[in-house]
């Protein structure tokens, strides 16, 4: 890959709509789609299928999707749970029978239920304005006629392929996504008419098509003879879950996000347990990030904590009681602060997850002031490494998260959901009862710390959106399976000092590249004086860590 100056873009602002993602051509679509007169919700369906296209490395039509949607005319922000769950014929003895310790990390094994179509239709049917034509057309051009390969996707090809090969017993990855079998030209067109295929029958027959239609049928004949227990009741009886976003206040602010099985209540701890001690002064906030050692300390303690119990606690709430309300309660959060050492790093508990993640974070707003917050994943980069040919689908490997311990909050059962990094946000200011700011992530296990890291910047440095997005980061994650968080990873962006002050403190520095896209993609829009609905404005901002360009208008 060619080296390239990468600098913070500066912030788009517009009146009437506002797109951000991690690609340009999908903030170009969704744009597209709002200047049509789209809702919110329709831009975001067309973000999301292009962003399934031209990164798919990141995301697609098989993986899984959270939304958090904020209808201006009532007033009311929405949780919409677009994970899908395991198949009826999966469970943990089954695993353990067949001399599995973990569920398999990649391989058919990994797949559960691909559940962010559903979730596309379903907000589309209670929100949408456009026909699915026009909402899912950019990205069935972009799949028939071709996208230019970048440095990125050329990579992330060439990096899958051999685990592909080794994980399942076919040659669909390298057909659908290496064709000339050899590496993509950088410029050079990729086309997936497989996939464009697959998104016009959604397009003419509904999203509903992807399970209940010959979609679903020859998804479950693939996903068979690839060695997957899926059948094709569990891809028709797969329902998304409406619901309600979970909060906390930090310091005035209503940070709100997803509930579980979402990682939203990771960040929210974090939060919890800063919101206890008192923050540096607004000047160790800017475009060098956090000049104050200390503050960055506290955040990795309390990340460690908060990652601890994720492990402990989350999972599928239909299956185990999250106890949400306990974990953000402020005596506890507060007994948790008081007994973070300020001079020197604790030990983390020993992790039962694995960690990785490739995941794309959008976010839109209307011209009504209606807004979305919407994550989705393949997870780890291509997900599961078993692709139809045939519909052009590649598949996630959510189901990884699973347990096989029978004690284990997150086990392996029959038609659940398993615990998921993805986490969307929306903060809102005390007193005003539209959106302040719509902002997420990507980053597997650093989300809700690169999240808590944006809501610090935003509310207690007083920073732009652009600066708090492109300031350099941190994030705490295992060494390797099954050992404690140790590994600090570290832009060397920082201020001078910084760095020293942190290893002195006991923390083991693993420094990344500048502007390193590992250590996520963060994305925001922030409503001026109320956004749009209200008479204000707004402003974007995408990642210079990705390859995305904020759209306005």
């Amino acid at each position: 890959m060619t080296d390239r100056p990468l600098v913070p873009a500066p912030l788009a602002r517009g009146a009437h709509g506002a797109v951000v993602a991690p690609h340009h051509l999908a903030t170009a679509a969704g744009l597209g789609v709002l200047r049509a007169g789209g809702s919110a919700v329709d831009a975001a369906i067309a973000t999301n299928a292009v962003l399934g296209v031209v990164v798919p490395q990141n995301c697609g039509i098989g993986g899984d999707a959270f939304w958090l949607i904020w209808d201006a005319s009532t007033r009311r922000q929405l949780a919409l749970n677009g994970s899908g769950r395991s198949a009826a014929a999966m469970d943990a003895p089954r695993l353990r029978g067949d001399g599995h310790e973990r569920v398999p990390f990649l391989g058919p094994m990994s797949i559960n239920v691909p559940g962010a179509v559903r979730s596309w239709g379903d907000a589309h049917a209670r929100f949408g304005r456009l026909s699915r034509d026009a909402v899912l057309g950019p990205a069935v051009e972009l799949a028939r006629d071709g996208f230019p390969a970048t440095d990125d996707f050329i990579a992330d090809v060439e990096a899958m392929a051999p685990l592909a090969r080794e994980a399942t017993s076919d040659d669909g990855f390298e057909r659908v996504f290496r064709p000339h079998g050899r590496s993509w030209r950088p410029g050079e067109r990729v086309r997936l008419p497989a996939l464009a295929a697959t998104l016009e029958t959604l397009a003419r027959d509904g999203f509903d098509a992807f399970y209940d239609g010959d979609i679903g049928v020859r998804q479950a004949s693939a996903l068979r003879a690839a060695g997957c227990l899926m059948t094709e009741a569990d891809l028709r009886e797969h329902t998304s879950t409406w619901g309600e976003p979970i909060v906390i206040d930090y310091r005035g602010v209503r940070a709100t996000t997803h509930p579980p099985n979402s990682s939203g209540v990771v960040a929210l701890e974090i939060l919890g347990i800063l919101a206890q001690l008192e923050p540096p002064p607004s000047a160790a906030f800017g475009p060098s990030g956090m000049t104050d050692a200390a503050w960055i300390h506290a955040g990795l303690e309390a990340s460690k904590v908060a990652l601890a119990d994720r492990d402990r606690y989350l999972t599928d709430p239909d299956a185990r009681e999250v106890p949400v309300a306990e974990l953000l309660h402020p005596a506890r959060l507060a007994d948790i602060a008081r007994r973070i050492e300020r001079s020197r790093a604790g030990e983390g508990a020993a992790a039962v997850n694995p960690g990785a993640g490739d995941t794309v974070y959008m976010a839109t707003v209307d011209a009504d002031g209606n807004a979305v917050s919407l994550i989705e994943s393949n997870w780890a980069g291509f997900g599961s490494g078993v692709v139809d040919p045939e519909t052009g689908i590649h598949y996630h490997n959510r189901g990884s998260y699973f347990s096989l311990d029978p004690d284990h909050a997150n086990v392996l059962e029959p038609r659940k959901r398993t615990l998921h990094t993805l986490l969307p946000g929306m903060l809102f200011r005390d007193g005003q009862p539209d959106p302040w700011i719509v902002v997420g992530s990507m980053g597997g296990d650093a989300q809700p710390q690169i999240h808590a890291q944006f809501v610090s910047a935003v509310v207690d440095g007083g920073v732009d959106i652009a600066t708090a997005v492109a300031a350099p980061r941190w994030f705490i994650q295992p060494r390797e399976l099954l050992s404690a968080a140790v590994d600090v990873s570290f832009e060397p962006r920082h201020a001078p000092g910084v760095a020293e002050r942190l290893r002195a403190l006991g923390h083991q520095l693993i420094p990344t590249e500048p502007f390193d896209s590992n250590v996520g993609h963060e994305h925001a829009i922030e409503l001026i004086d109320g956004g749009p609905g209200a008479g204000g404005s707004l402003v974007a901002a995408t990642d210079p860590r990705s390859e995305g360009l904020p759209a306005v208008w």
